[in-house]
Formats: structure tokens, C-alpha cells, sequence
């Protein structure tokens, strides 16, 4: 599997939330040689079944993006925007973008009023979103024939190689841990495994985790392991809000389940994998808080691949660690037993 190369196209491929079709139907297809059936449900959900006669187990990764939408066509042919998702304005002019009008996708520049131009109050203030525009190079009426208000405005930058394994990317969140597990399906191709698994890449996580809740139900797991990024060490970003880009995180907090928690950091113990290890004193802001309380509830872990520039066009990952968590994950799965519950509630 090359990983490099899932990773190059599914960051390109359109998967807004609530517009997730086609990054759907890429993993679909990536998911068909490594499992026993695949499904796309009506939310946009990939669930990849590999059957088992064990318990049932639910792997999540979510794979919707952020993005912009068009709300309104100025007289001089510039796009206004607002949000889908937790984009931060400012790091939003001189962006470049597609905007996905009905004839195909049209090259656009985000734009913004230049300091020179600002009052000085203004200048002590960050760009606010109604302040930018995209920037075709048309005309107003041009525009209008091929632009309508809703349509999608997604990040244009490649993926990109930097140097000591890491990659660059827009939408490696959490694109990058749907790769992992791609990865995870493929190695337990060569372990013992009895569980009944559920490879679910999931949808609309960006706005709500209403993927996840609606696929937990379909599903209806014993357990679940959701894998989301989490922040790694940047300058002026300290290890008390953030972790090390070389090794996976796990979560303590009230939404995980304690004992299963422990199974899993006993096997990166057991399997000499690199572990972090963080607290979520509440909700941990992934789809683990949807999935823990379907039904009547599932236990639930959480394991994560720290990203730089989270929600930027340059998400930055450790390809190594990638790889880390894709062998833990088929590791813990592996291992799950007819008796994997009996001392977690006790």
C-alpha cells in the first residue's frame, strides 16, 4: 500500500461536510481489497465490514473536511464567503482556492483590504471573514453564469514531502487517520483475528459528529477505538496543550472507557509502540463523544495522531507515527477475544 499516494489524492479529492460523495466513493474502493464488504450509507459513511466471529468492534476516522461556502456575488465579480467548519479567518488571505461552480472548478485567490488602506484601529485587528473575498479575475456576470450561492470553496495546495518523513497537506485531519486505517486493515490480513470489525470513515465530524452517531447505530458495537489528530509541539505551543510529533496519543478523561484504555496502552507496551498521553477533563471534541452514547452506550477509546497547523491548508504529520498507529491499531484488534469484557466493568 503507498501510503503517499492515498494521502496525495484523498487531500485532493472534494469532501466538504454535507458534501462528502466523492472523498466517499475514493475510500470506498481503497477499502474493497482488504475487507469482506463495503457500504457507503446515506450520511456519506464508509463502512468496511471484515468479518468475525468475535466481538464487534468500530475503528472510526472521520472524513469530511473544513472549507468555505459562497454566500454572495459583488457588483465587481469578487465571491464572499462564510464558513463549513472551524475555519480561522486569519489564516485566509492570500490563499489560493478552487470554487466549485456548476461548469467545473474555477482557480480563485483570497483577497483582503491591504493595511495601507485601514484605519488604525483596524490595523490592531484580525481579518474578520466578512472583510475577505475570493478573487476569479471576472467579470460580475461571468461569474454569476458559472458561481450560485452555496457552492463549495475548498483549499488548492498539494500535498507535500518535507523532510524527516513528515508531509504537508490541507484536510490531513483527518484524512491521515482514515489512511491509518486503510493501513490497520492490511496488516491484520496477516494476524490471527477473531473480532467482527468495522472500518467507519465517517462524516460531518467538522460540524457535529452526526456521522459517527448515526453509523454507532447501524452498527451497534461492543466497543469502538475513533482515531482523530490531536495538536503537536510548534513554537510557542508548550507540552501542557500540546504533544510530540513522534508518537500517538491516548485520552483519560470521563468519556473513555478506563479499562479498555488500559488494554490499549498495554498493547503499545506489549508491541514497543510510542505512546503520548493527554486528558480531556470533558468531551473530548471528536467523534468518540457521539459514539460512547449510542444506544445504550459503547465503550469507547480514543487514539490520536498529533498535526501541526491543525485547520490550515498545511496540516503537517509524522508519515512514521502514521504507520505506528496503524500497527497498534491492528494489534489491539487482533488480540480482542471472546473474553475481552469480562473484567471492565468490575
Amino acid at each position: 500500500m503507498d501510503i503517499k499516494k492515498i494521502l496525495a489524492d484523498a487531500t485532493a479529492t472534494l469532501g466538504v461536510s454535507g458534501h462528502e460523495a466523492e472523498v466517499a466513493a475514493y475510500f470506498a474502493e481503497q477499502f474493497r481489497p482488504l475487507v469482506d464488504e463495503v457500504k457507503v450509507d446515506a450520511m456519506y459513511n464508509v463502512i468496511a465490514r471484515r468479518k468475525g466471529n468475535g466481538p464487534k468492534i468500530m475503528l472510526c476516522a472521520h472524513l469530511d473536511e473544513i472549507a468555505l461556502m459562497v454566500t454572495k456575488i459583488e457588483d465587481d465579480g469578487c465571491v464572499r464567503f462564510g464558513s463549513v467548519g472551524g475555519v480561522d479567518p486569519r489564516i485566509l488571505p492570500g490563499s489560493r482556492v478552487w470554487v466549485h461552480g456548476a461548469k467545473g472548478k474555477l482557480f480563485g485567490t483570497i483577497g483582503a483590504l491591504p493595511p495601507h488602506l485601514m484605519s488604525a484601529e483596524d490595523r490592531t485587528n484580525n481579518y474578520k471573514m466578512d472583510k475577505l473575498h475570493v478573487d476569479l479575475g471576472m467579470c460580475a456576470e461571468t461569474v454569476r453564469s458559472q458561481v450560485r450561492i452555496g457552492d463549495l470553496i475548498t483549499f488548492n495546495t498539494p500535498f507535500t514531502e518535507l523532510a524527516n518523513g513528515q508531509v504537508a497537506a490541507k484536510s490531513l485531519d483527518d484524512r491521515a487517520c482514515v489512511a491509518i486505517l486503510l493501513r490497520a486493515a492490511e496488516r491484520l490480513q496477516k494476524l490471527v483475528c477473531d473480532a467482527d470489525v468495522y472500518f467507519v470513515c465517517s462524516s460531518q465530524e467538522e460540524v457535529g459528529g452526526r456521522g459517527a452517531m448515526t453509523a454507532a447505530f447501524g452498527v451497534e458495537p461492543d466497543c469502538a477505538v475513533v482515531l482523530d489528530v490531536d495538536f503537536a509541539l510548534t513554537p510557542g505551543c508548550g507540552p501542557d496543550v500540546a504533544c510530540p510529533l513522534d508518537a500517538m496519543v491516548v485520552t483519560h478523561g470521563p468519556f473513555i472507557q478506563p479499562k479498555l484504555n488500559k488494554r490499549l496502552i498495554d498493547c503499545a507496551k506489549a508491541h514497543n509502540v510510542k505512546l503520548t498521553q493527554t486528558v480531556a477533563g470533558r468531551s473530548t471534541g471528536t467523534d468518540a463523544d457521539e459514539i460512547g452514547v449510542s444506544r445504550a452506550g459503547v465503550p469507547v477509546v480514543l487514539l490520536s495522531l498529533p498535526e501541526k497547523y491543525m485547520h490550515t491548508s498545511v496540516e503537517t504529520i509524522s508519515l512514521d507515527t502514521l504507520e505506528e498507529g496503524a500497527r497498534l491499531l491492528a494489534h489491539f484488534v487482533s488480540e480482542l477475544d471472546a473474553g475481552w469484557e469480562e473484567d471492565l466493568w468490575i
